[in-house]
């Protein structure tokens, strides 16, 4: 036998041994303190367990802007995404200097606009934040997109107070410390960052009135006001906020045969998801368009009108 014959067999021997590896992907979350970082690891598991030769983690990130920009430039399969950021990565509008070409794979669940202040605050409305120490989030994530524009919506600027960029944990660290007067956290009702600091602080969260959460809506369509019980968080009082829809972006290109997966297998174990994460109960297929203005990839409206004719 030459040489040239056996290292040809052995080549094609190890062809045939060597297992296919399985793809390896990303999914872009936000804070661990947060609920994008949890949803995020059951939609990566559910993913990694039930679809051939896939393999998904979460990743941790500063959350929605930066979600959007991994996903668009290919850093990540599938990022978790405030609404208001998704339309404006959409349009090229800031804080993105192009349009970014993403689709939503399905929405998730409302964020609610939490204005947190101790319970003993004098800052009784957002009016009163002006010439405050007010953390409005991280750089790159939207809870620091959504809070300025609100904030702007009503006639509120950045000169207008002390403004400070901390994520989710350095906002109720600092409230805790009394560093600063006021932090922003937009996240679910029930957040886990708000839900730990209110068992160890009196703290209240602001309620916006008609006339307010009326110009919040006509200056950014995806916020609607929404009621939230009392003792969401102990012994905090109920609350009426702006709030605005999470959804899962993907590449508008991402391939149709994957990206029906992910949308079929998501859903078939949705129960599973809505075990650890409470908010899942809003992600159902009806609401999976639930963002106006923001088109659905094809497969994921495909398979939306198939189940919308059942």
């Amino acid at each position: 036998m030459t040489s040239w014959l056996k290292r040809t067999l052995v080549t094609v021997s190890l062809a045939v041994s060597l297992p296919v590896a399985a793809a390896n992907y990303t999914i872009g979350t936000g804070s661990q303190s947060g609920t994008y970082y949890p949803f995020g690891g059951m939609l990566a598991k559910v993913w990694s367990e039930n679809i051939k030769d896939f393999n998904m983690r979460a990743e941790v990130t500063a959350a929605s802007v930066e979600n959007i920009i991994k996903v668009a430039s290919g850093q990540q399969l599938a990022g978790i995404a405030m609404g208001d950021s998704v339309l404006a990565a959409m349009k090229g509008e800031a804080p993105f200097r192009r349009p970014m070409d993403v689709s939503v794979l399905f929405a998730l669940y409302p964020n609610v606009v939490q204005f947190i202040v101790p319970a003993n605050s004098s800052i009784k409305s957002v009016e009163d934040l002006k010439g405050k120490k007010v953390s409005v989030g991280a750089p790159g994530s939207g809870t620091r997109v959504g809070s300025t524009a609100i904030l702007k919506a009503l006639g509120i600027n950045e000169g207008d107070f002390k403004a400070q960029s901390l994520n989710y944990t350095a906002t109720t660290e600092a409230l805790a410390n009394g560093q600063i007067d006021a932090g922003v956290i937009i996240g679910s009702a029930g957040v886990g960052a708000i839900t730990e600091l209110a068992l160890t602080r009196d703290v209240r969260v602001l309620s916006f009135s008609k006339e307010e959460l009326d110009k919040i809506h006509a200056a950014l369509p995806a916020y609607a006001g929404m009621d939230i019980p009392a003792e969401t968080y102990n012994k905090v009082p109920a609350f009426t906020a702006p709030a605005v829809w999470n959804v899962l972006v993907v590449k508008k290109d991402l391939d149709p045969k994957l990206a029906s997966e992910m949308v079929k297998t998501a859903f078939a174990n949705m129960d599973k998801i809505k075990n650890v994460i409470a908010d899942a109960k809003n992600t159902t297929v009806a609401n999976m368009e639930r963002l106006e203005g923001a088109p659905l990839h094809p497969s994921s409206l495909a398979y939306y009108n198939e189940m919308k004719g059942k």
